[in-house]
Parts: structure tokens; C-alpha cells; sequence
């Protein structure tokens, strides 16, 4: 068990990396808008799993795979993310609950939803982490900070494909025959 009494460095304070030489007043820009980027990644990382775990019906198995990928690509950028925002020294933000109360986005209720409205749940959520992540790639250009620029637009690189991807499996376009259907 721990024996340390404080805390060896809070929530919100950012200090200066003696290797990376971003100004603190930069840092902590960078990492506000980094854990924002974070705890609205790991809100849609929670809402596809759920999705994953309660898709039904015929395309069960391809649609349940696929949001299991998601899922892990959500989990890979939520990392990059929070290691970014630990190299620039603040401190990732961690902790369910922490999540929804600093997400810019709001998840769907804790109910189930048929696959096509919990796709069309993960979709707004997708373009409205595809927005901000555009702002926080400016904002990261804007302060000089060419390395968190390119992470996050390698985040939003896959956020914008699986956004994409869901589009296309909302679509009405099917092979089935109307026969078929009825």
C-alpha cells in the first residue's frame, strides 16, 4: 500500500518539459484542449462498446466485429492523447465519470437502442470529435507545437474513416430485393 500523503502533481497544473521547451502558458492550452480531446474520445469509446456488446439481427457479426475495431482505434488514440498531454506535463485525464463531466460531447442514455439509431448516436458523436480535434490541430499549430499537430492529425485521421464507414452502413442502398424484405 502507498505511504505518500500528497499528491505528486494535481489535475490542472502543467509543468514545463525541460526536453520539449513548450512554454508553460503553451503546455497548458495544449493540454486542456488535449484532455477534451481525451475524456470526448473515451465517451464514444464507451457508447461503441456498449453498441458492440447489444447489436442483434442479421448483420450481427460484421457490424458487432467492426465496432470492436472501432473501439480498439478509439482506445489507441485515447492513449496517444493522454501520453501527449503527460510529455507537455500536465496530467491526462482519467476516471469514468471525469470523462462525461469534461466531454464537449453527450453520450446516449443507458438504455439499448436498435444498431441503425445507436450507428446514428456514434456518428454525431464522431463528427463532433472530428470538429473539435480540427480547432485543437489549429490551436496546436497556432503555438508552435508541430509534434501534438501531427498526433492529432493522426487521431483525427481515423476518427474521420470511421466516421465515414458509419455513413455508409446507415445508408438505405441494399442488394436485398424489396421481395426479400417483405
Amino acid at each position: 500500500m502507498s505511504t505518500q500523503k500528497q499528491a505528486r502533481q494535481r489535475y490542472g497544473d502543467v509543468h514545463e518539459s525541460e526536453a520539449l521547451r513548450v512554454p508553460e502558458e503553451k503546455a497548458e492550452q495544449l493540454v486542456d484542449a488535449l484532455n477534451s480531446d481525451l475524456a470526448a474520445t473515451y465517451v464514444l469509446y464507451h457508447q461503441v462498446k456498449k453498441h458492440h456488446w447489444l447489436v442483434e439481427g442479421a448483420e450481427f457479426l460484421d457490424i458487432h466485429e467492426y465496432l470492436g475495431e472501432v473501439a480498439a482505434d478509439l482506445e489507441e488514440g485515447a492513449d496517444v492523447l493522454a501520453e501527449r498531454a503527460q510529455a507537455l506535463g500536465g496530467v491526462p485525464l482519467s476516471g469514468g465519470a471525469n470523462y462525461e463531466e469534461h466531454a464537449p460531447v453527450t453520450p446516449e442514455d443507458a438504455d439499448a437502442y436498435d444498431i441503425r439509431t445507436s450507428l446514428e448516436h456514434d456518428l454525431e458523436i464522431f463528427g463532433d470529435i472530428t470538429e473539435q480535434l480540427r480547432e485543437h490541430i489549429q490551436l496546436a499549430n497556432n503555438l508552435g507545437d508541430y509534434n501534438t499537430e501531427e498526433q492529432l492529425r493522426e487521431v483525427l485521421e481515423d476518427v474521420e474513416e470511421h466516421g465515414h464507414h458509419l455513413e455508409h452502413y446507415l445508408e438505405d442502398d441494399t442488394l436485398v430485393t424489396s421481395e426479400t424484405l417483405e
